[in-house]
């Protein structure tokens, strides 16, 4: 029975439909492109006209602020530390909570400018 429904598994999901995951789940360049599977079950993506270069720009730009949010973590982790070694100093608790408060804002724009750049490039491909 498991080797059945392994079977069936199998035929549902392929390589090329799950587009190749990566290093901390970036998306690969072709994301959204076709592609046909070869005999070694790697996915080759096919480029059939001119407008595919735009959704290559598309997977291109989602690895981009995809590193944007995880640059945006990294910020507000660092502004947490600046806010504990300030030990109560006005002036360095007001330049960490800033220091924090931007890099949220900048979390928010890339986590939702991913999200209308995923929607908008998989509604053409």
């Amino acid at each position: 029975m498991l080797n059945l429904l392994n079977t069936f598994a199998a035929q549902i999901v392929t390589p090329c439909d799950l587009k190749g995951g990566s290093f901390l789940s970036f998306p690969s360049w072709y994301k959204y492109l076709n592609g046909i599977e070869d005999t070694n079950k790697a996915c080759i993506p096919q480029i059939k006209a001119l407008t595919d270069i735009w959704l290559i720009v598309a997977a291109v730009l989602d690895i981009l602020l995809r590193f944007a949010s995880i640059l945006a973590i990294v910020i507000i982790i660092y502004g947490g530390v600046r806010f504990i070694m300030s030990q109560g100093e006005p002036d360095q608790t007001a330049k960490a909570r800033e220091t924090i408060f931007n890099a949220l804002i900048g979390l928010v724009i890339s986590v939702v400018a991913a999200f209308v750049v995923n929607f908008v490039a998989g509604q053409f491909s």
